[in-house]
């Protein structure tokens, strides 16, 4: 009777009333649950060298990292996970506008301490495959882990609208997917159509830029090896870049 009091004393004590912080917390355990998982699935190109450059591991990881994450939140923050969604639900006003810079950093935020956990679980792996150097270029590189980087041969133009066209039809068809007036989703399966689709795009897609779909899945990441030790180098666009890797 006393352990079963105490703890229902705790519970009391520990549980959070605020709706805005409910959410806001909710949304940052989705966001760093995708983001584990996603850039996890990345980094296992420096642990087995022969799947090094594997680009289906990448993206099967990325889409599961998805899935996982609403299954996380969606019932209590909607599990945006990223700003392109939580503005076309502002757009459509089924988001209030106000939420939505408090969103966008705690998306941030989830992803930037998603990198830093993938980072110590995988230290001793990216020293030793680094040679003790953390480079952003070059066959030892290990920044595209964490964050995409552009093709050898892609320009900045080519690469904003390669954004702009991978995160547009990510957008559309999740709200296709979320009208009633189309065809329903069985209940509950909404998280796994919504990973097959990100998992659709990246493949047919991902040549360019690694497909990111979301600046909060990059950014957040980018200033994590910003500081981390990659140095400025992270937030650079070089055409013609030599790099390792699957491009990522």
């Amino acid at each position: 009777m006393g352990t079963t009091s105490f703890l229902t004393r705790a519970r009391g004590l520990l549980r959070i009333r605020n709706q805005l912080v409910r959410e806001c917390l909710a949304e940052l355990l989705a966001t760093f649950v995708m983001m584990a998982i996603t850039l996890s699935s990345a980094a296992q190109k420096i642990t087995f060298s022969e799947t090094k450059g594997n680009l289906l591991t990448s993206y099967l990881g990325s889409a599961l990292g998805v899935m996982a994450g609403i299954y996380t939140a969606g019932g209590i923050s909607g599990a945006h996970m990223n700003p392109a969604f939580s503005l076309a639900m502002c757009l459509i006003e089924r988001f209030p506008w106000w939420k939505f810079p408090i969103f966008v950093a705690v998306q941030t935020l989830g992803s930037f301490i998603a990198a830093g956990a993938v980072y110590i679980l995988y230290y001793d792996a990216i020293w030793h495959y680094s040679n003790g150097t953390l480079t952003v270029s070059g066959p030892q590189e290990t920044a595209s882990i964490f964050a995409t980087y552009p093709a050898d041969f892609v320009s900045v133009a080519n690469g904003f609208l390669d954004q702009v066209i991978g995160t547009g039809v990510l957008i559309v068809v999740v709200m296709g997917i979320m009208d009633t007036r189309n065809k329903a989703v069985p209940q509950g399966l909404d998280p796994v159509v919504v990973a097959l689709l990100v998992l659709c795009i990246e493949c047919s897609m991902g040549a360019n830029c690694g497909c990111p779909l979301n600046p909060s899945r990059d950014i957040g990441p980018r200033l994590f090896t910003y500081l981390a030790g990659w140095g400025p180098e992270v937030f650079r666009w070089v055409e013609g870049r030599e790099r390792g890797g699957d491009g990522r």
